[in-house]
């Protein structure tokens, strides 16, 4: 049995999997068009999730996360974004299920990226931040390939939890 931090560490990947395989039916110019989302375009957006992704789990860990800005660009194409978008996932996955319930309530103390100084939250919001941010993001570049013709993937937890039931989406 799964606890609900490691199943929805599994459901981003498979989510991401989708959005990635959708985002790959995109021209390459209406990948990188503004979209009208916070960060422009599907590419920018992506990139975004993964400069939180690894911004957060990094300071889970107390190391240096090498990210100096929100907007920073990771990866300049989406075939090698897809990759470490892959291996963040299973990088993700791997730190949450090493976590027990003493390291979910503990302290992680950061130095911020926007504005000054340092903050200190519980381990286990970080972790709630970052399916949140994921969430809100993905479901603006799902939006964006639907203003470009592309259907997007179905993402709800339910078709994931269906497909978990039924032991298919990968290796969990």
């Amino acid at each position: 049995m799964l606890n609900n931090f490691s199943l929805m560490a599994r459901f981003n990947a498979w989510v991401n999997g989708r959005i990635y395989g959708s985002a790959a039916e995109l021209t390459e110019q209406a990948y990188r068009a503004d979209g009208g989302a916070y960060f422009g375009s599907v590419h920018n957006t992506l990139n975004h999730i993964m400069v939180v992704d690894r911004l957060w789990t990094r300071r889970i860990e107390g190391k240096d996360h090498e990210i100096r800005s929100l907007d920073q660009i990771l990866f300049n194409d989406l075939e090698s974004l897809e990759e470490a978008r892959r291996q963040e996932d299973q990088y993700f996955i791997d730190l949450v299920d090493g976590l027990g319930g003493e390291d979910l309530a503990r302290p992680v103390t950061y130095q911020r990226i926007i504005g000054k100084g340092e903050e200190t939250v519980r381990c286990e919001h970080v972790l709630l931040t970052l399916y949140n941010h994921q969430t809100h993001h993905r479901g603006q570049v799902h939006a964006m390939l639907t203003r470009h013709d592309v259907i997007p993937p179905a993402i709800d937890l339910v078709f994931f939890l269906d497909e978990l039931e039924l032991g298919e989406p990968g290796k969990l």
